[in-house]
């Protein structure tokens, strides 16, 4: 393989529209997981923008680039997924049949070992070195939203019932519901952003917009529009007033959830459902084929899904001292945390006890 590693900013504007061709032909050419938007090169470049050691690898054949892979590199040389933390679909961009040996990959871009938690379906030269894998449930909608809310109501018919009537009470008592699809108003984001950051401390988890790149990423990409990608941002309205948002990324054919949040104040309404319900029709009206929920195990996620993806976590190493002392360190509290989130018995008290400490951390 002739591979070529680079700084996000000097990937040149013909290996973009490569990498986006590749991405936008990946449903008819098998692979609809490659054509996520946090596999996108516009991904790529805003986390280069919010942290150090982002790198992209191309790889080429006869001068053509035929693979893309981001990744974040440390001093000692060891690398994670790009925008590891808030990034929900991972792994190596590439035309059909392209076949890799992932630790010449490694080696050619200097690291002892890539660690992810969100790789992709079909990415066997990764799988074979993954320590699991995890349900990521979806929501189709490439025959239209009605078929979908037909499918919904055989499968969950006293959810969609409730939803739906919910959201008429909601009007009632409130006043006109309104749904903006495509919201440009960074002050509605700011909302957002706020309302998220309370349900983090609320439940005792670590709040993620307190990590300033992590902000700074999100109002990026809030800004960024191309022909084949950009930041959503849907909102809610009652009455004129915000009740709920979501802030997630779309490609030509998926919407990447990934931000969503309600005012406490109208929870008895679940304005976070009716939200996703009006999102999966806007996704639809757009052509969309599916929205990505995204890993992690939620009852409302039950609720909406179709079917699920898989992703994976693990790591490929090298034979390397950092990676070996690396994945000795880690192995042990991904394994941990692991346990505690598939075993109800584990994961509800340790869920009690983190919003206890939420709620002590609000009073105090």
């Amino acid at each position: 393989m002739d591979i070529s590693v680079y700084r996000p900013g000097e990937l040149t504007a013909a290996d973009r529209a490569v990498w986006s061709a590749l991405q936008a032909r990946a449903v008819e050419d098998g692979s609809p997981q490659l054509a996520n938007p946090f596999l996108a090169p516009e991904f790529a470049l805003a986390v280069g923008r919010c942290r150090r050691g982002a790198r992209i690898a191309v790889v080429r054949e006869d001068r053509d680039p035929v693979a893309f892979f981001p990744f974040q590199r440390s001093a000692l040389g060891v690398g994670r997924a790009i925008g590891m933390g808030v990034s929900d679909a991972q792994g190596l961009v590439h035309r059909p049949g392209f076949q890799w040996d992932a630790r010449e990959l490694l080696h050619a871009c200097g690291l002892s070992l890539w660690e992810f938690d969100h790789l992709v379906e079909g990415q066997k030269p990764f799988e074979v070195a993954a320590s699991g894998s995890y349900a990521s449930p979806v929501i189709d909608v490439d025959q239209g939203y009605d078929r979908y809310l037909a499918a919904l109501r055989k499968q969950s018919p006293k959810f969609t019932r409730t939803t739906l009537a919910k959201e008429r009470r909601l009007g009632r008592d409130v006043g006109e519901v309104r749904y903006v699809h495509d919201e440009r108003d960074p002050d509605a984001l700011r909302v957002l952003t706020g309302w998220k950051s309370a349900q983090y401390r609320r439940t005792g988890r670590a709040d993620r917009f307190a990590r300033p790149w992590i902000s700074h990423l999100v109002e990026h990409l809030f800004h960024t529009r191309t022909e084949s990608f950009s930041g959503l941002l849907s909102v809610l309205y009652a009455a004129g007033r915000p009740v709920a948002a979501h802030f997630g990324l779309r490609s030509g054919t998926v919407l990447a959830c990934w931000f969503p949040a309600y005012d406490p104040e109208f929870a008895k309404y679940s304005p976070g459902l009716v939200l996703h319900l009006r999102m999966a029709a806007g996704a639809a009206a757009d052509g969309m084929a599916y929205l990505d929920l995204g890993r992690g195990v939620k009852a409302y996620k039950d609720s909406l899904k179709t079917r699920e993806l898989s992703v994976a976590e693990g790591w490929v190493t090298r034979q390397h001292p950092v990676a070996l002392g690396y994945r000795a360190r880690r192995a042990p509290v991904r394994a941990l945390r692991n346990t505690v989130l598939a075993r109800p018995e584990l994961f509800e008290p340790a869920d009690r006890l983190l919003k206890r400490v939420g709620r002590l951390r609000a009073g105090g």
